[in-house]
């Protein structure tokens, strides 16, 4: 049966849409909106980033870029895997944190059924999925309840093999299954890591783990459509080659030298202006609940990727801006009151669908209660998208800027094609605010002090350095 992502057609039908008019002071006043001008101003800055992103296409970190059209024989062999993973195992478990968590959980969320480990075996067609992203004791003791490690497939994902917050959840998990398992406990791990450095290679060449790599030049952040995300939505029946797809069309858009032919290039020019407009904070708001964790995947890639002390000079500039995760309607009843009356601090993307895979009918009832009974004859579908034009609306008769990012309709092609457009949009904002897009000092800081504390070698002046910190004062703690 031939794959409907090689017809031209199909794909130009499902390609997203950038709908940036709320941002332009024609909509939102000349005090907080931008022109054509502002945004002409800044092409030069736009293509010099075109040109350098180009120019170091799959070097040093932007390994990435390639993954859309270099892994024809690594999907090929997680195809194969996850054939057998679904028909042995009743579960499967990414064991990860950050980059190796958010986005397994944000495609599973998107394509598979919301209520996907509630159904029974036969409409699942598929192990029940669990994303570990946390060293919570209670966390893993409730997993532990609900699981039989013998019966599972845990895939542990960290490229270094030091992320102490998974290989604690190896360390404990390993342990189980080689009290109730013995030689054939290494059959329910795989590995996905660097294929030439860190520790967790070592340990899966030790123990015979069935390994997945990950690029050298792919960082945690932007690995979701490497094996550290293709393998779990494998597992879960996705269509991973379609995915894969969508992020190749996107990449071919992302090319496009016009701005306003590029949605990525485009919205990041906008937030590019809104930051140094002083809007610091950016509000994601998919409307949907399938795109519901794309708003947490879009955190880390938004904040770490462009939270950054110095730039690449040198130069102390404390870029950024602070994304915010809401859900359409849900939040309309609690955050969307801030938005609208609040301060002009922010920028909120909306992401639209404009088909839903199902329609719910609003029936007949509450005829004598007006205020209820105009929604029968309705849908849901219906009231969804007119919620999400009523808050788009009240935002922008008060000036607060906004646009909207619409996919067609949520499949495997266009959650590849999202995932690559706020892969290149982050790209390109790392190139215009001057910052190395793919570090994270702050990060690591923070887990050089906790190895420390930990007694781990080599961090000793670290440990120094943190007991000779003031103490805290009493007078300070209340209760």
């Amino acid at each position: 049966m031939a794959k409907r992502y090689l017809s031209k057609e199909w794909k130009e039908s499902m390609a997203l849409r950038l709908d940036y008019n709320n941002m332009m002071s024609e909509f939102v006043g000349e005090e907080q909106g931008y022109t054509k001008k502002d945004i002409d101003k800044l092409k030069p800055m736009a293509a010099a980033a075109l040109k350098k992103l180009a120019d170091e296409r799959g070097k040093g970190w932007l390994g990435w870029m390639d993954l859309p059209f270099n892994q024809k024989e690594v999907v090929a062999e997680i195809n194969k895997t996850a054939k057998e993973i679904r028909k042995t195992a009743k579960n499967f478990v990414v064991l990860g944190i950050g980059g190796s968590a958010l986005g397994p959980i944000a495609v599973f969320q998107a394509l598979c059924h919301l209520h996907y480990n509630d159904l029974s075996p036969k409409l699942r067609k598929g192990p029940k999925f669990y994303v570990e992203d946390n060293v919570d004791p209670e966390r893993m003791a409730a997993l532990l309840d609900v699981i039989e490690p013998e019966k599972t497939v845990f895939n542990v994902i960290t490229k270094s093999g030091s992320t102490s917050e998974t290989m604690t959840q190896y360390l404990i998990i390993y342990n189980i299954l080689k009290e109730k398992l013995g030689d054939k406990a290494k059959d329910h791990i795989i590995a996905t890591t660097s294929s030439n450095a860190g520790n967790l290679i070592k340990l899966a060449k030790a123990e015979g783990f069935k390994t997945f790599y990950i690029p050298d030049g792919v960082g945690g952040r932007f690995s979701e459509l490497c094996p550290v995300g293709l393998l779990p939505a494998a597992v879960l029946g996705i269509d991973i080659a379609e995915m894969l797809a969508g992020a190749a069309y996107q990449d071919k858009v992302a090319r496009n030298k016009n701005v306003y032919a590029n949605p990525a290039l485009m919205n990041a020019i906008l937030q590019y202006l809104a930051m140094k407009d002083g809007k610091n904070i950016s509000v994601m708001m998919p409307y949907a609940d399938g795109l519901k964790y794309f708003a947490d995947w879009y955190c880390q890639i938004w904040a770490e990727s462009l939270g950054k002390e110095v730039d690449n000079d040198g130069k102390v500039v404390r870029e950024g801006q602070t994304p915010v995760k809401s859900l359409g309607v849900t939040d309309q009843h609690s955050q969307v009151q801030l938005y609208v009356e609040g301060p002009f601090d922010k920028v909120v993307t909306f992401l639209a669908v404009d088909k839903y895979r199902t329609e719910v009918k609003i029936p007949e009832g509450c005829e004598d209660i007006p205020d209820v009974h105009f929604l029968c004859g309705h849908t849901m579908n219906e009231l969804i998208s007119a919620e999400k034009k009523a808050t788009e609306y009240a935002l922008t008769v008060k000036n607060k800027v906004n646009h909207t990012i619409n996919l067609p309709e949520i499949n495997a092609f266009t959650i590849g094609e999202l995932l690559y457009y706020f892969e290149m949009e982050t790209a390109f904002e790392g190139e215009f605010l001057n910052v190395n897009t793919y570090n994270q000092p702050g990060v690591e800081n923070g887990k050089n002090a906790t190895y420390a504390m930990l007694g781990r070698r080599g961090y000793e002046a670290k440990k120094q350095e943190l007991d000779s910190a003031p103490a805290k004062k009493d007078d300070y703690i209340i209760g």
